[in-house]
Parts: C-alpha cells; sequence; structure tokens
C-alpha cells in the first residue's frame, strides 16, 4: 500500500464524493487504487479503515473463543448427560483387630433382628436423652420393691417378671417437675385422678413410635400437654404427686417401652440401666437456671428382680391384662387401655401398664 499525489481530472473522491480537476492523491492497495482529493479525505479513509478491520477481527476472535468453548464442552465429559460407567466395586468387609472379639463372623454385618433387649438398651445409651428428675443428685430406686420386676399382684406383661413394668424414683419432694426424657410427641394423656390405675399419667412415643416412655403418679399435667402435641428433651410435662398411690409415698413410676415395628408386640424394657447414666438438668450456682450436664456421678442400679414362676401372666398377644380386680392391688394397677382416635380400644402396644 502506498500514497501518491497525482494529477487527474474529472474523477470523483473516494471519501467525500466531490469531483476532481486538480492533483489528487491515490491510494493504492493491492489491485484496489482509490483518488482523494485531499490529504485530510485521504487520511479520514484510512482510519475509517482500520476501524472496519479491528470490528472484523473483535468478530472473528469472539467466533472462534465460543467455537473452542464449544469444542471443549463437547470433548470433556458430563456425568449429567453421559455418566461413567465403572465396574461395580466389591464390598468391603471391616475386619476387627485381632485381640478384639468379633460379635459376628467376618462378612457379616447390622443390628439383631428382631431386637433383643441389650440391642435395644445399647441403641438408647448412645442417644441424646436427659434424667426424668432434675439433679443435683441422681434419683435411682431405692428399694428393691421399686425396681423393674419387683412383686405386683394382677395379671401382668411377661417381660415384666413379677408385675413392676418400670421403676419408682424420687419422692422427696412432693410437686417437683417431672421432665420428658427425649423429643417425641405426646401418645396419651389422663387428666382425670384415675385411682385405680395409676392417677394422673403421660405417654410419649419416640423415634417414630418404636419407643415409649411413661409418666405416673403426676400431681399435675403442664397446659399443652395434649395428644399429638410435640415435646422437647427436658421439657416439663407434670408434678410429681401420689395421684394413684394408696400405700406407698409420692413417687414417679417411669417406664419404657419398644415397639420395632408396628406389627410387632409392644414390649417393656428395664429403664434402671439407662437413668444411671442420662444426664441430669442441674441448677447452675444455686440460681434458677438449669442446665443439662454430663458431669453427675453414674447411678448404682440394684437390677431388675428375679422372676418368680407364680408371676408375670401374659395378657392378650404378649401386652398387660385391662386391669386386676379391685382390691389386689396394694397401690395401683395396670392404667386403663388409651382410646384410639375412633373411642376403640388401642390394640395391645398401645396400651400402658403402670405399677406402683
Amino acid at each position: 500500500m502506498f500514497d501518491v499525489s497525482i494529477p487527474i481530472d474529472g474523477t470523483d473522491c473516494a471519501s467525500c464524493g466531490e469531483l476532481m480537476f486538480a492533483e489528487r492523491w491515490v491510494r493504492a492497495r493491492g489491485a484496489f487504487v482509490h483518488v482523494f482529493c485531499s490529504r485530510g479525505c485521504l487520511d479520514a479513509n484510512a482510519r475509517a479503515a482500520r476501524l472496519r478491520a479491528r470490528g472484523v477481527a473483535a468478530r472473528a476472535a469472539r467466533r472462534l473463543l465460543l467455537g473452542a468453548t464449544l469444542l471443549v464442552a463437547w470433548l470433556l465429559p458430563h456425568e449429567a448427560l453421559w455418566p461413567r460407567r465403572s465396574a461395580p466395586a466389591a464390598p468391603t468387609v471391616q475386619v476387627p483387630p485381632a485381640d478384639t472379639p468379633s460379635a459376628l463372623p467376618v462378612g457379616w454385618f447390622g443390628p439383631e433382628w428382631p431386637p433383643t433387649e441389650t440391642s435395644v438398651l445399647a441403641a438408647l445409651g448412645r442417644d441424646a436423652w436427659v434424667h426424668p428428675l432434675a439433679g443435683p443428685a441422681r434419683r435411682m430406686p431405692r428399694s428393691d420393691s421399686r425396681v423393674f420386676g419387683a412383686d405386683r399382684p394382677g395379671n401382668r406383661a411377661i417381660e415384666c417378671r413379677n408385675g413392676h413394668c418400670g421403676v419408682d424414683l424420687g419422692g422427696e419432694i412432693w410437686g417437683e417437675h417431672v421432665r420428658a426424657v427425649h423429643d417425641g410427641v405426646v401418645d396419651y394423656v389422663q387428666r382425670g385422678p384415675n385411682p385405680d390405675h395409676g392417677g394422673r399419667f403421660v405417654r410419649i412415643a419416640h423415634h417414630g413410635g418404636t419407643v415409649f416412655t411413661q409418666y405416673f403418679h403426676l400431681a399435675a399435667i403442664a397446659r399443652g400437654i395434649e395428644r399429638g402435641v410435640p415435646v422437647k428433651s427436658g421439657q416439663v410435662i407434670g408434678l410429681l404427686g401420689d395421684s394413684g398411690v394408696k400405700e406407698s409415698q409420692p413417687h414417679l413410676h417411669f417406664a419404657v417401652s419398644v415397639r420395632p415395628s408396628p406389627e410387632g408386640h409392644e414390649r417393656y424394657i428395664d429403664p434402671e440401666p439407662l437413668i444411671a447414666l442420662w444426664p441430669l438438668r442441674v441448677p447452675v450456682d444455686g440460681s434458677e437456671v438449669g442446665l443439662v450436664t454430663i458431669t453427675a456421678a453414674p447411678g448404682v442400679p440394684l437390677g431388675s428382680a428375679l422372676r418368680h414362676s407364680h408371676r408375670a401372666k401374659p395378657g392378650k398377644g404378649g401386652a398387660p391384662a385391662a386391669a386386676s380386680p379391685a382390691g389386689e392391688s396394694p397401690d395401683d394397677a395396670p392404667a386403663q387401655t388409651p382410646p384410639s382416635d375412633d373411642g376403640a380400644p388401642a390394640s395391645p402396644g398401645e396400651s400402658s401398664a403402670e405399677e406402683e
């Protein structure tokens, strides 16, 4: 490309279009020749040409970048469109150390089914529960008559050994707070006096209805505790009292039962090993503020009572019988079976057996 000034007459300027009759400027670009009427027109045309060239180059660069991006996206594997297929990995078997005895043969795993009392207690011990009575002292059954399986007259669930389907706690302070031991949903509430069947009590379902806790002989039940209402661990559900108690001192009868599946029978377990370890809610520095602590010393279980051959007659389906005849129980008899939503008696798994 070069620019020269030559005399050309009768030619139009390539920039401004004016007719030229004198000496004019010429720009040759390859085989193309452009004539201009002045140096200014030539420079203006050159600037416009440079701008057009830059625009073309920018568009070409954008197209090239877009094409490269699409090409890379097409070539690279994409999990949503082309999931990578790999050979199934062989199942790994965790082999315990040689010095640790194995409860199951190598290659076997999973919880026991149906669950045994030992496996259920182990599962409950790993969960976050609290003692139903506040500290600072941990309340445990004080005598053999208060432990699980102690002598109680009447037909009771067979797993309750001699009739007592729970443990009796506290009694030092009439009216002290009784707390839900875990998050759950209220399954049944007995607000009336109920003198022959455990007095006022609350039954709470935990873990989707696979675990139930029951609290009997309450002096009063907290406002808002109704069937179907969710409760939190440590929430006050009532006051310790002596409703339904005929001979002994005020106390809390606390029971735990499990029903691993909706088709299975509800079965009582001994809660004493659990409450011996569950954290306590203790006032801080003598104030009214209470926090849960795991520093409290563990309790010493007395152990469930030995089974006598003339006790523990099962009710229907292994559940406790509806009630014993009047006068048979020195303190209280099995609680009434909670009614279902339609007013009919509940299934055996929903019954609430309560003892002194």
